[in-house]
């Protein structure tokens, strides 16, 4: 099949997917980002890459690929179409509300009293909790802004910034 001809590649076999043909992806998300697409010619494509991804719950999902010239990425595969600039919304009219983040404290004062005592013999004031509670915050929220930097919804320990 020439390349005018062909959507995308199966991601298992290869073979060459044809606009306006069905095809079938992965129910997971991480195998829908963007930057992953993977589309499968048939279930059984799509069952090869079951074992290398370790999902827990997996199924196939049918989709049906554009017709030639009908989505920009498939005209910008091809090289030619137009493309258009599509500005996104304001962000306070997309962005939907974020609940309040309660600020209770985040240190479990037994184990840091335990702490401090066995490392010097020193006692622990109640009012060191919210100080470092409020540490604990800024470096999660530094944690947070790295894995959505890295386009990720966990955060991981390599997120946590150096001390």
């Amino acid at each position: 099949m020439s390349e005018a001809l062909q959507w995308r590649r199966c991601s298992a076999c290869k073979k060459p997917l044809p606009f306006d043909a069905p095809y079938w992806i992965c129910n997971v998300s991480t195998c829908n980002r963007p930057r992953t697409g993977l589309a499968f010619c048939s279930v059984e494509c799509w069952e090869v890459h079951l074992p290398t991804a370790n999902h827990r719950e997996a199924w196939a999902l049918e989709r049906r690929s554009p017709a030639a010239g009908a989505s920009a990425d498939a005209g910008a595969e091809q090289g030619g179409g137009r493309r258009r600039l599509v500005r996104p919304a304001p962000a306070a009219a997309s962005a939907p509300r974020k609940p309040a983040v309660p600020k209770e404290v985040l240190i479990i004062a037994s184990r840091l009293k335990d702490y401090v005592r066995a490392r010097s013999g020193f006692n622990t004031s109640d009012r060191v909790l919210e100080p470092l509670s409020e540490i604990v915050r800024r470096v999660c929220e530094e944690a947070i802004a790295n894995a959505t930097r890295d386009g990720r919804r966990t955060v991981l320990d390599r997120d946590i910034p150096d001390a």
